[in-house]
């Protein structure tokens, strides 16, 4: 609390003091993402973009996990790939029309046991110089912007974030695109400010990078001449259009070469007519049901067309577009839908952004209404405003799958850096109340992200009711992603009295590698057990101690565990756990229960179930024998992973 109280006042320190202000937040942010890295277990797409990772280093093909570019992974596998882990390609299927890179991640788990959590920790940590990047773009964005101060709060706001905290902690590809992003945005912003060579190439650059962290951001080979037409325009300097033509096509050809560059230009330059496609887009097959792969192009005067961008770059736009096109059930506030909405992104902005953000972007209209009383200008704002709607925009368009916040995670620091003129009210004297108002802002910020740190992924706003009430909202990453698996261990080790465990966990790595164990619980009655003269006893409520996933407890898709093998696919199982209150929880993401024989039955009352006899038996985990504690945890069959991609995506 007194370091959120601080953080406003520490923004009027002395200029040259400043730097090693901002030095020291950003080692506090560092230390903050190096401990959440190790705390938390891997998330369901961490234990395939680590071995995703491991075989670029050891083969040189990008060919597994191409929905997203090669970047992060790369650099995440590094380390990894010195410590020599056991890796398993046997089951690594290079087709289009399948993501084997989820099945190559059970093997992975498989293969190194409990020493995967420690390899992921490694991986986290070679990710942490992207959110550096970030803090340090932000920080020095806003502060060319609109001056030092603006300079401190846009690195606060970007080092005490709860949506950068908690995905700049993981090998995943959201944080580092949004650092990526506005590297690119602001070499472009000094380019626009002031043309050259020396700034085209660096714009070039940075531009390449952003390309190579995630898909996204292709739209800035469109946004890029358009913002710097509009400049041309706006100015009337026509003498230097044409040199700055050049600059700009050098920018933009200098980043397709970054591109071919990251991926060790494998298949660069293939003619289109030779790739084969599987979404509708490309293919021409207007049925989305079915995966035919074919190519739309093969028989067009474009089938001999070079492709300027290495063959996996391609197909892996062709693979994110069918998973689009295919789509998924959307779960938001409360209610399953067949499909996403339009309004996703912005209700989840509203429910896991601090409302100490709204509350300066409040202010910061002021600030902006206030700059053109005093006739000071938008100082090229544009390049601040339209990549983050462009985000936007593209993200909510694609209403055929809404499970992930984190997709505009990207539009988050720009929004920072504009938010962060406010500091200009800081002046005591003349805008007392405004000063006021802006530190109890930024102080509310920063204590709201804080109060839930290390668990800064399952973060919800107060309004929301807090993580405590996240998943009535929201489910998936946005809460539960399989982190919290090493925290459900520690209360285990704290509580032998709730061993064995009834368990239903979301996620990817099995509980038993963990040292917990566990057998599903109960399901709920289906129809056809309904309809039977009698019920089993061990279906709907009963007593025991249980832990449930919260994206189990709403009714998500997910993959069991039994043992040291999986079992089938749930989805609507243990939605009758709401009926209960949770004694305790691990992280936010998972619920635990300690249900008496009373409440059971009062529960299958309500579910007009038979009651249980006295003498029930609490649930035990009748799958933790000695054997299986001691056992291999095996894979994860082809089948079911064919199932786990469509889900987890």
């Amino acid at each position: 609390m007194t370091d959120a109280f601080v953080a406003p006042a520490a923004l009027a320190v002395k200029t040259n003091a400043r730097p090693m202000l901002a030095a020291a937040v950003i080692v506090i942010h560092v230390v903050l993402l190096g401990w959440s890295g190790w705390r938390h277990s891997p998330t369901v797409d961490e234990t395939a973009h680590l071995p995703a990772g491991l075989r670029i280093w050891a083969t040189g093909a990008c060919d597994l996990y191409t929905v997203n570019p090669p970047l992060v992974r790369l650099l995440a596998a590094l380390p990894v790939h010195w410590a020599r882990p056991q890796v398993d390609w046997r089951r690594c299927i290079i087709d289009p029309a399948f993501r084997s890179e989820f099945l190559v991640g059970q093997d992975f788990v498989a293969a190194n046991q409990s020493r995967c959590f420690w390899y992921i920790t490694l991986a986290r940590w070679a990710c942490l110089p992207f959110s550096v990047l970030g803090a340090v773009v932000a920080y020095h964005w806003a502060g060319q912007l609109y001056g030092a101060k603006s300079g401190l709060m846009a690195l606060a706001l970007w080092c005490f974030s709860p949506a950068i905290l908690g995905n700049a902690a993981l090998i995943t590809t959201d944080a580092p695109a949004a650092a990526c992003g506005l590297a690119a945005a602001f070499f472009f912003w000094r380019w626009l400010q002031k043309p050259g060579w020396a700034s085209a190439i660096l714009a070039g650059i940075a531009l390449g990078l952003a390309e190579l962290c995630k898909f996204t951001w292709l739209m800035l080979f469109i946004l890029w001449p358009l913002l710097w037409g509009l400049k041309l325009w706006s100015a009337r300097r026509e003498r230097r259009g044409l040199a700055e033509a050049a600059e700009l096509a050098m920018i933009l050809g200098l980043a397709v070469y970054v591109i071919n560059a990251g991926y060790g230009f494998e298949s660069s330059f293939r003619k289109l007519g030779d790739f084969t496609f599987v979404s509708s887009v490309m293919n021409g097959v207007p049925d989305l049901s079915v995966t035919f792969p074919d190519n739309r192009f093969r028989k067009s005067p474009l089938a001999n067309l070079p492709v300027p961008f290495p063959a996996n770059y391609l197909t892996g736009i062709d693979a994110k577009t069918k998973d689009f096109e295919r789509g998924a059930p959307s779960y938001l506030a409360g209610r399953w839908r067949t499909a996403g909405c339009w309004y996703y992104y912005l209700y989840a902005i509203v429910v896991k952004e601090p409302i100490g953000t709204f509350m300066l972007a409040g202010l910061a209209v002021v600030a902006s209404l206030r700059r053109v009383a005093l006739n000071r200008g938008h100082r090229c704002e544009s390049v601040l405003f339209a990549p983050a709607l462009g985000v936007l925009a593209l993200v909510s368009s694609q209403t055929g799958m809404n499970n992930h916040s984190r997709y505009i995670l990207p539009c988050l620091p720009f929004a920072y850096v504009w938010v962060s003129q406010t500091a200009e009210f800081l002046d005591l004297r003349s805008n007392r109340v405004y000063s006021t108002f802006l530190t109890m802002s930024l102080a509310f910020f920063v204590v709201s992200s804080l109060v839930v740190f290390p668990h800064s992924l399952s973060y919800f706003n107060e309004w929301a009711g807090g993580p405590e009430n996240g998943h009535a909202h929201l489910l998936n990453s946005n809460i539960d992603w399989g982190q919290d698996l090493l925290y459900l261990k520690s209360w285990c080790n704290e509580h032998p009295e709730a061993l064995p465990l009834g368990l239903a966990c979301y996620g990817s790595v099995n509980p038993l590698i963990a040292g917990i164990y566990c057998t599903p619980p109960p399901t709920a009655p289906t129809a056809e057990q309904r309809a039977r003269a009698s019920l089993d006893s061990h279906a709907g409520p009963v007593p025991g101690w249980f832990a449930i996933s919260v994206n189990a407890l709403r009714g998500e898709q997910f993959l069991i565990f039994e043992g040291d093998a999986r079992a089938t696919f749930h989805r609507g199982s243990y939605t009758w756990f709401l009926r209960f209150q949770p004694v305790a929880r691990a992280g936010y993401s998972i619920d635990i229960y300690h249900i008496t024989l009373d409440e059971a039955n009062r529960a299958r009352r309500e579910m007009r179930l038979p009651e249980l006899p006295a003498a029930q038996e609490p649930h035990a985990a009748h799958g933790a024998s000695r054997s299986q504690r001691k056992s291999v945890v095996h894979p994860m069959p082809v089948g079911d992973l064919r199932n786990f991609a469509l889900v987890i995506r």
